[in-house]
């Protein structure tokens, strides 16, 4: 199945090309949380900035501090480690309610710095903030670039920007979305043939002799040399080695890493069909059959014919109050009508899966994937940019809000024209 190409929606403007993220000050993201600690309760609120280190390593860390579980500390989204994140933690500490540097003392790493610490009622929970705010510099430019990188951002905070998946969802082998479907389908053969396909991007780790063994038919050995941080493909490999046909060792792969297979299917068959309204020319308006997302609410409505003519719907379709959504498949997940809807099935089909197949999915993974509509474009707000050049030469600094889940590669790769690969969302938000 050969994946569409990628479209732009500001096709028409030149891109700037570049590098993002050539040290970590070059990217620069702020959560802007839901919501403000009240200043008492059981969980201690910390604002951290961390500098190039993932989430789920000063999840880690902060648990080691403070003596706690890793399941006692709570995040509202995973952030990339290379760049500069500022996000609120929390820290279940029943029963305490003294002086938090006093007891515990400052974190010794120096990747990690605590801005301020407060306290609240609950744990904070994936999805727990409105958005993130980023300041990002492009470098290997030219500084007039950066009137390119300005007719593009005004674009794009007129008409929104494409709200497809980065290719960080699809995981480092760009196969999650494949694994997931395999799971769906539950070919527990299948699924672990392409975990353990090799990946010549990964020689001299381990991952590919592993996978050479593992080949060969030597699943012990496959185990002996796969690589301490391969946690999935380890756990499934010691089940097998220990008797277990395929299908029974996935039941070794925790539910977080299953959520993160079945979303990457959801992503996939997304993005296909966010890059056909691209093509058409209809991302930004509504069509007999579409399901409008209000971006207020989350709350989606039907369109018909009638609807989808009416000035006051072209209007506030404009002011980006509403929007097409597009499918996060699942048995639960509202169909659009008419021919969107046969789409968005075909739309699935090309991804290998079928309606029947999500209708017959197990009570776990409907928990997982539920289904439900996403909106295929999302406001760029507060955008600002400049050019300038320092002692690494020269940059176009580019800054933006977005919303929860929406990614900046994607607004970035509008203003440079490039695959730029890796980037931040919100991996950690449940849709």
């Amino acid at each position: 199945m050969s994946e569409p190409r990628r479209a732009y929606l500001t096709g028409t403007i030149e891109g700037t090309g570049g590098r993002i993220k050539q040290r970590p000050e070059d990217f620069l993201v702020e959560e802007i949380p839901a919501y403000e600690p009240c200043g008492s309760g059981e969980h201690v609120y910390l604002f951290v900035q961390k500098r190039g280190v993932s989430t789920l390593e000063v999840v880690r860390i902060v648990a080691e501090h403070f003596g706690v579980s890793r399941g006692a500390v709570g995040y509202a989204g995973l952030k990339d480690a290379r760049g500069v994140t500022r996000q609120v933690l929390s820290v279940h500490l029943p029963g305490f309610h003294g002086d938090v540097s006093e007891r515990f003392g400052m974190i010794r790493d120096e990747r990690v710095g605590v801005l301020w610490v407060d306290r609240h009622t609950n744990k904070i929970r994936p999805g727990h903030l409105k958005g993130n705010r980023f300041s990002i510099r492009v470098r290997e430019v030219e500084v007039r670039s950066v009137l390119t990188a300005k007719r593009v951002l005004e674009v794009l905070g007129r008409v929104g920007v494409p709200n497809r998946f980065g290719t960080q969802r699809f995981g480092v082998r760009g196969n999650n979305h494949v694994l997931g479907r395999l799971l769906l389908k539950g070919d527990g053969e299948g699924f672990v043939r392409e975990m353990m396909g090799g990946d010549s991007a990964r020689e001299g780790s381990g991952f590919s002799a592993a996978c050479e063994r593992f080949g060969k038919g030597d699943v012990e050995g496959a185990l002996a040399a796969m690589p301490e941080w391969a946690r999935v493909e380890r756990r499934v490999l010691r089940e097998m080695a220990r008797g277990k046909e395929a299908t029974r060792a996935l039941r070794a792969i925790d539910r977080d890493t299953r959520a993160m297979y079945l979303s990457a299917v959801q992503g996939a068959v997304f993005n296909r069909v966010l890059e056909g309204r691209l093509r058409e020319g209809t991302l930004a308006a509504l069509k007999a059959g579409d399901l409008a997302f209000k971006h207020d609410s989350g709350a989606v409505f039907g369109v018909d014919e009638v609807l989808a003519s009416s000035a006051e719907t072209r209007e506030r379709v404009a002011r980006l109050e509403i929007s097409p959504s597009g499918p996060m498949w699942g048995p639960k997940m509202m169909r659009a009508g008419g021919e969107v809807d046969e789409v968005e099935i075909r739309a699935l089909e090309a991804e290998g899966l079928t309606v029947d197949d999500l209708g017959g999915v197990s009570t776990g993974m409907v928990e997982l994937m539920p289904g439900v509509r996403r909106p295929l474009r999302v406001a760029v707000m507060l955008p600002e940019v400049e050019g300038g050049v320092d002692e690494h030469g020269a940059y176009v600094r580019v800054a933006f809000e977005l919303a929860r889940g929406a990614y900046a590669t994607e607004v970035l790769e509008e203003i440079m024209k490039l695959e730029v690969g890796e980037g931040d969302g919100d991996e950690g938000e449940e849709e």
